[in-house]
């Protein structure tokens, strides 16, 4: 981590096991979702009248449970496995209804780190990456 807090080439990556998001609207935030995450391979594996969790066949879900009023802010980074399931992400967040928080393309953190962001309709901060090969710089 760098001294503000925010993730910087030295991070490492960790397997997460599971993330939970407060939302407001739980059939806004299928749909949405639904169309966002679909370019990185998650689809919707349980739907309750609470909450409602999106994910890959090998991994945990992505849990969105209904609050009031949703709390805002998070950071969410999501795998891709290449640049063009970077810009497929970034462009059906925008279609679904998301706020571009930046268009996809090389970030400065070394080496390759191919990234774009997305603010959902509750304000989270949704990221897809490809990380390529790093060239150890600081």
């Amino acid at each position: 981590m760098s001294v503000s807090g925010v993730c910087d080439h030295r991070c490492v990556r960790v397997a997460i096991d599971h993330v939970k998001l407060p939302v407001a609207d739980l059939d806004r935030t299928k749909a949405f979702y639904s169309a966002a995450l679909a370019p990185l391979g998650y689809e919707l594996v349980f739907d309750g009248p609470e909450s409602i969790g999106l994910g890959q066949a090998d991994r945990e879900p992505i849990a969105f449970l209904r609050t009031s009023p949703p709390s805002v802010g998070t950071h969410i980074a999501l795998t891709a496995p290449d640049p063009a399931t970077v810009d497929a992400f970034h462009a059906a967040a925008i279609a679904a209804g998301g706020t571009d928080n930046g268009a996809p393309g090389l970030r400065p953190y070394g080496g390759e780190y191919y990234a774009a962001f997305v603010i959902d309709p509750d304000g989270h901060n949704i990221e897809a990456v490809h990380h390529g090969e790093r060239d150890g710089s600081a």
